[in-house]
């Protein structure tokens, strides 16, 4: 099976990732993605031929607006997406100001700042259509996180290297996900 059907289809067999994908669509903002954790666990947890976990930690919805690049505005869809699923830690930031945050060049697209993410497995996200559908984002293709590897992104690679590392020790995914492998870079 194509590896972006798989992903659709895992996120679609999962009631509860799927709805969230329905509460984030009908927020309506433009290039809007959840990403991260939410997709990479639900594929490492189908590879370990398990039922996907129950959702722990913060969802990562991105979106990207340069002309609503202020904090405000995350903050206002982070309160919406509690009144919609209060169960959730929403974690809501516009892509069009993170590079600053982050000491990266400007970037261009949700996608594009997906490049910027410390793993290339963890650089993934979703988000359904107005017509059902599921689209899947993977700026470093899909092959790491279907192979369970864990490798940095080329940003990773040397100048923020520490902060990869100390993210490999701090998530502890080897201890969740054993058939994990490390490539060392």
């Amino acid at each position: 099976m194509d590896r972006v059907l798989c992903v659709s289809s895992i996120l679609r067999a999962d009631p509860h990732r799927w709805h969230l994908l329905g509460v984030v669509a009908a927020l309506e903002l433009p290039d809007c993605w959840i990403g991260a954790g939410f997709v990479r666990n639900a594929v490492w947890d189908h590879l370990h031929q398990r039922s996907a976990m129950p959702i722990c930690g913060d969802v990562d919805v991105i979106w990207y607006d340069p002309r609503r690049a202020d904090a405000i505005h995350d903050r206002e869809f982070e309160a919406l997406l509690r009144v919609s699923e209060p169960s959730i830690i929403w974690s809501v930031k516009n892509q069009a100001r993170m590079h600053v945050r982050n000491g990266d060049a400007p970037y261009s697209s949700a996608t594009d700042a997906m490049r910027f993410w410390p793993e290339t497995a963890t650089a993934i996200a979703a988000r359904r259509t107005h017509a059902g559908d599921c689209e899947i984002a993977a700026p470093f293709g899909l092959h790491d996180m279907f192979d369970l590897v864990l490798r940095p992104t080329p940003r990773f690679e040397e100048d923020k290297r520490s902060i990869y590392e100390e993210r490999i020790q701090s998530k502890s995914w080897r201890d969740a996900w054993p058939l994990l492998t490390r490539i060392e870079i």
